[in-house]
This record gives structure tokens, C-alpha cells and sequence, in this order.
């Protein structure tokens, strides 16, 4: 019974098998034939067994491994390997149907190759969530077949797998390799120049040619006989907290992401930096009620925390509440922080409703405002309508995205910091923001 499970007669057997039918039908005109009939079903059959014989009690085997993380990053490319080894003392050949998870929505996870006796081969591929949450790989199927194609033994290779899907997390990665290059400007981050100096005192120190001569000590000069300079540093253990709406306005698509998996990813991002820079870093999550609170820190486990916090917040269809967060806000920070609030507006109306409550966190707190440009809004206005439907479209657009402008100015008049961003330029825009408000001494 296990044997009928995995036996399958290739294509190549019923074209032979078509032929040999043919010859046959043949023959009852022409009794020549029949003797070429019988003498090709009785190598075809030979042929079968020979096939069966190797597949089925040679003592051969297959075996097929798949090498992937324990987690995925969203919304990036996941490498997957395929390690597959051939344990037949003959050349096969093989097509590998992988069993990837219902979310990716993939049919083409197939793949041919041919592998010489006793040998191994390794194939890869990619893989692109664009949603977080638990995803279950089952079995790789492998169709063997030898060099004459009739008949295919099927193995299922592996083991079902279940992998998480985490916050961008390769994007972290990658900023910090480029930092370590100095390659960051190719990402768009800019570096900022620092306003005067930085309030932090650290030392007093020798001075050196290219020292700034405004920080030269005087009195420590006078008592060493030699120039002495004070040494600054940055503004440490600074808290930046990035409070994120899940709220129905969050809930818009974009290239397969949700705005809330931007936000989110960039939030992931900003907090690296923060760490890196020796800032406390926190997350708050909130819609029609106060959701989460991770409180700030740049411990060593920080990011794993964050991490795992971020992993599974969902949007809401209901609207939010500003009132209880800012509740929630007094409650819970008592130092003066960096809040970087990741919403959408689309209109000013919209931004009036919430207005109030932002100028109450801007009193006690840097307060800088996130939303994010309608990229079909750009789409419609670049292009040249030549219908009538076309020019009403494209003026109707060119009035929305005027309300984003206008929303960036009505934020400026309260002295309230924003950043309007498309979605896959944010991580940069934010960081960006981040720097600037640093080197200005705002944080």
C-alpha cells in the first residue's frame, strides 16, 4: 500500500505506451507490425521494471532539507535554501515542489534538476511577507525519476515547520552595516550640523591641532602651562518613545504593507538609532483605548523587546482616542521625551479634531507628528489627462494633497514638529527628523 502512495507512471510511459497502441492497431492490417509491437511492449515493460527496480529496491534514497531563519523579516526578501542530497548509485533527475505557507500566495515554488549518484546540490530561493504572525511550511515533495522517465517515486522530505514573522528586522541589520561603512548618505540620511555645543560636559583634556579654540579652559591652561581644552559630549539617556495609532486610518495598503506595518517597521529602526546613540527607546500602541506600553530603555535586550512587543499588533476598524492617551501620557512620563506619533491625515479638518491634545503633549514634551503622502494622489497629478474625467481627477487630487501641505504648516504655526513621508521613504525621513531634532539640541 505504501508502495502505491508514492508510484507514479510518468508522461514519457503513455507516449510509449501511445506508440506500442498504435503498432498494434496497426498490425491488424499489416501483420508485419505485429511482431514490432510485441517486441516494443516487451522492452517497454522491461524498461518499467528496470525503472521500478532502481527506484523501489536498490537501496537507494533521497533526502531533502530546507534551511531557512526561525523568524522572517516583514516586508523583505527571506532567503530560503533547499539542501538536497541523492543517495541512488545513479544519476536522477528530480522536480522539488516546496510547501510554502497559504499567506504568500505562491504557485511556483517548483524547481528541475538532475543530480549525479551519491551527490548533493543546494537551491534557493526568496520569500516576501507582507503580514506578521505565525506561518507553517509542510513537507518538500520530491518526484524522483532515472535517466529513462517511466516511472516516479515521490519522497516527502522534511518535517512541517512553523516560522514567526517579526517586524523588519533586516532592515536593522543593513542601516547598521552602512553605518559602520560610512555608507549611510546612500540611504538618504543626512548628517546634520551640530548647533553650538552639546549641554553634556565629559572632560577636560590637552588640546590638539583642530581642536575648537571657544572650548579652550582657561584656568586649567593657567595651572598646566598648556593649552587645555573642555571636552563635550552628547546628551545622553534621553527618552524617545514612538506611540503608534492602530486606529482605521492605519488600515490603508501600500505595496502589500499596511500603513501600521510602516509605522511599525519605522519605528523599529528609529529605536535602533536611538540605542545606538545611548538614548532610552519605548513604544506605546493605542486606538480607541490605551493598547500597549513598553517603557524606555537601552539595555542590552531592549531591541529583542521591542521586538517581540511589535510582534503581533493589529489595526482596528474604530476610531482613536487622543483624549485617553494623553491621559495615559501623564501617568506614565514624568521626563521631558521625544514623542514620535505615527498616524494619518488626510484633511485639516481632521487634524483640527485632534489638535488640542497635541498642543498639550508639545507643552511638556518634543512632540513630532507622522502621516504619510498618498503616492495614487502623486500618481494622478504627474499625469496629463487627455479626457474630461482625467482633468476632474486630477484637480481633485491636487486638492488633497494641498491639505497635506497645509496640515505640515497648521502643525508648524503651534511650533510642532512633523514629517510627511511616502510610506517606503519613512524609516529615512524619521531617522532624519531623529538626527536633526538632536543636533539641535531639542531633545
Amino acid at each position: 500500500m505504501a508502495f502505491l502512495k508514492t508510484f507514479y507512471l510518468h508522461r514519457r510511459f503513455f507516449a510509449v505506451a501511445a506508440v506500442v497502441v498504435v503498432l498494434f492497431i496497426i498490425a491488424y492490417t499489416y501483420a508485419f507490425f505485429f511482431i514490432i509491437a510485441q517486441i516494443a511492449l516487451i522492452v517497454t515493460l522491461a524498461l518499467v521494471f528496470y525503472d521500478v527496480f532502481e527506484l523501489y529496491f536498490s537501496r537507494g534514497d533521497f533526502k531533502a532539507t530546507r534551511l531557512c531563519a526561525e523568524r522572517f523579516s516583514n516586508g523583505d526578501e527571506n532567503k530560503v535554501q533547499l539542501v538536497l542530497e541523492n543517495k541512488f548509485r545513479i544519476q536522477v533527475r528530480i522536480m522539488i515542489i516546496d510547501e510554502v505557507p497559504f499567506q504568500f500566495q505562491r504557485r511556483d515554488i517548483d524547481f528541475m534538476a538532475s543530480l549525479e549518484s551519491l551527490s548533493t546540490k543546494t537551491l534557493e530561493y526568496q520569500l516576501r511577507p507582507v503580514e506578521r504572525g505565525e506561518y507553517s511550511f509542510g513537507v518538500i515533495r520530491v518526484f524522483v525519476n532515472t535517466a529513462i522517465s517511466l516511472v516516479t517515486r515521490r519522497f516527502d522530505c522534511g518535517i512541517p515547520q512553523k516560522i514567526r514573522v517579526y517586524p523588519s528586522y533586516l532592515q536593522i541589520e543593513k542601516y547598521e552595516l552602512m553605518a559602520i561603512s560610512n555608507h549611510l548618505r546612500d540611504l538618504g540620511i543626512k548628517k546634520m550640523r551640530k548647533v553650538g555645543h552639546n549641554i553634556e560636559f565629559e572632560h577636560i583634556k590637552e588640546y590638539v591641532v583642530g581642536d575648537d579654540f571657544r572650548t579652550i579652559n582657561w584656568k586649567a591652561t593657567a595651572r598646566k602651562s598648556n593649552l587645555m581644552v573642555n571636552l563635550y559630549q552628547d546628551e545622553k539617556s534621553q527618552n524617545v518613545y514612538s506611540l503608534i495609532d492602530k486606529g482605521r486610518v492605519m488600515k490603508m495598503p501600500f505595496r502589500g504593507l499596511s500603513l501600521l506595518d510602516y509605522a511599525i517597521n519605522s519605528s523599529l529602526m528609529v529605536s535602533n538609532v536611538a540605542i545606538k546613540k545611548e538614548d532610552n527607546a519605548g513604544i506605546m500602541t493605542f486606538e480607541k483605548k490605551f493598547d500597549g506600553f513598553l517603557p524606555a530603555g537601552k539595555q542590552r535586550h531592549q531591541m529583542h523587546r521591542i521586538l517581540d512587543f511589535l510582534y503581533n499588533q493589529e489595526t482596528t476598524f474604530g476610531e482613536t482616542d487622543y483624549s485617553n492617551l494623553f491621559v495615559q501620557l501623564n501617568k506614565r512620563l514624568r521626563k521631558r521625551s521625544l514623542l514620535l506619533l505615527y498616524t494619518n491625515f488626510e484633511s485639516v479638518h481632521s487634524l483640527e479634531r485632534q489638535l488640542p491634545y497635541f498642543k498639550k503633549f508639545a507643552r511638556s514634551h518634543v512632540l513630532v507628528v507622522i502621516f504619510f503622502k498618498n503616492t495614487e494622489l502623486d500618481d494622478l497629478i504627474n499625469n496629463n489627462p487627455d479626457d474630461t474625467l482625467g482633468i476632474y481627477q486630477k484637480v481633485i487630487a491636487g486638492q488633497f494633497a494641498f491639505e497635506k501641505v497645509q496640515i505640515v504648516k497648521t502643525l508648524r504655526q503651534y511650533g510642532i514638529q512633523s514629517v510627511l513621508a511616502r510610506p517606503e521613504e519613512l524609516s529615512i525621513q524619521v531617522i532624519n527628523k531623529y538626527i536633526e531634532l538632536k543636533a539641535r539640541q531639542l531633545v
